[in-house]
């Protein structure tokens, strides 16, 4: 029996998603298309599974097949980022906001000062928003970018620390198109003893395909999402110095979650074992060119950039001078199938659901078999809508170039449901 038959409701809803998918330009830096390999781990009877605890101490019986599946993701993690012994890592966390929230709470007490960027800035809700339950259970100091060229000021960062004294320094970010220098925020959180903690869920694979520095061997912890430039299912991990993971494992299990994702362990295998094959750092090597081209593109159409470019998988347009917000951008572009989000840029004078600018990046259309030349035609697909945004012819030619330039570039061809 198929799906079609079984539920034809949920059935219809899912095709049209699939079909918006294959449609669609998919610009949303922090998304991504799995392989069907991913997608067959994920979808499989380990979703059956309940195996509370960790492998070789589980509280069901019935785990000697999760353990060989856990046991395998841990270790490609580490071939993956180069770890030796010295490394501990738990690919048990649903999502990177939990691994965040855990790393927290398995290392401070309820009202200790931290230092997070700002999510106006870059950062992540997780790094100290105060609607966030980080903001809300620790004393969160935010840092953020230089009003002129939007770019960390590590002098800056340095003397808050310094004033502050945080119990841990957080770097990385959301939003953040240029590198980060992780080797120096640990510099200054040993400066003033604290702990230094990377989140990298953006530029994981970058990382990987050695495309961005690394924060190994040196910072203490760093979390990552397992889904966007590392192309594998919505899962997470945390990655820690040995002398800091009874703490970890405790708060992510029993302290915060109950039994792992089975299924999603697996599929997060599966993908650090593609991510290990030379194929990736090809792949990897395409997002950042890609990237480079959209934005050198966009600028050419008399776009403004934050930063001015971008060194990793993700562009942050700053649309005030076009009188357009990041909601009727975002709207406008969904309306002929191009895909970007709303977003705020440094020092924005509007809200976070009406912002002055929109996000965009390139790990899914690469994904997809895009190169430089199609960057160019995407830029300028925008480029029409936006300077254009109340033209329905307009956006009735663009939308079915949209639609001819995804077919040249497939995807999922034989999925089924």
């Amino acid at each position: 029996m198929t799906l079609k038959k079984t539920d034809p409701k949920i059935y219809r809803v899912l095709k049209a998603e699939i079909d918006r998918q294959k449609n669609g330009l998919e610009l949303i830096p922090s998304e991504n298309f799995v392989s069907p390999e991913v997608l067959a781990a994920l979808g499989s009877p380990l979703t059956n599974k309940y195996s509370e605890g960790y492998p070789g101490k589980r509280y069901y019986g019935g785990n000697q097949f999760i353990d060989q599946i856990e046991n395998l993701a841990i270790s490609r993690a580490k071939k993956l980022f180069g770890l030796d012994k010295k490394w501990h890592v738990n690919v048990q966390p649903y999502s990177g906001s939990p691994a965040n929230l855990e790393v927290y709470f398995a290392l401070l007490k309820p009202g200790d000062k931290v230092m997070g960027m700002s999510l106006a800035h870059g950062g992540h809700l997780t790094h100290g928003h105060k609607v966030n339950l980080s903001g809300k259970m620790f004393n969160f100091v935010q840092y953020g970018v230089d009003k002129k060229t939007h770019l960390i000021n590590y002098d800056k960062l340095r003397k808050l620390a310094k004033k502050e004294k945080p119990k841990i320094i957080v770097s990385g970010a959301t939003a953040y198109p240029r590198i980060i220098n992780f080797r120096k925020i640990h510099q200054i959180a040993k400066e003033v003893g604290a702990l230094s903690m990377a989140d990298i869920a953006h530029i994981a694979g970058l990382i990987v395909a050695k495309l961005h520095p690394s924060p190994f061997p040196f910072i203490d912890i760093v979390t990552t999402t397992t889904h966007k430039t590392l192309r594998g299912p919505r899962g997470a991990m945390i990655i820690c110095k040995e002398p800091l993971a009874k703490a970890i494992d405790k708060m992510v299990f029993p302290g915060m979650q109950g039994g792992p994702h089975d299924h999603t362990t697996a599929a997060m295998a599966v993908a650090f074992g593609e991510a290990l094959k030379p194929s990736f750092k090809k792949y990897a090597r395409q997002v950042v060119k890609n990237a480079k081209e959209l934005a050198k593109t966009l600028k050419k159409q008399g776009f403004d950039l934050i930063s001015g470019g971008t060194d990793n998988h993700l562009i942050l347009i700053d649309l005030t001078k076009t009188g357009i917000t990041g909601k009727e951008a975002e709207k406008a572009l969904e309306e002929v199938g191009i895909y970007v989000n709303k977003n705020m840029i440094p020092y924005d004078s509007r809200t976070p659901f009406n912002p002055s600018g929109i996000r965009l990046g390139t790990p899914a259309l690469t994904s997809r078999g895009f190169k430089e030349k199609d960057m160019k035609i995407v830029a300028g697909l925008m480029a029409k809508i936006i300077y254009n945004i109340k033209n329905s012819k307009i956006k009735r030619e663009v939308k079915k170039i949209v639609k001819k330039i995804t077919q040249r570039h497939p995807l999922y061809k034989n999925i089924k449901i």
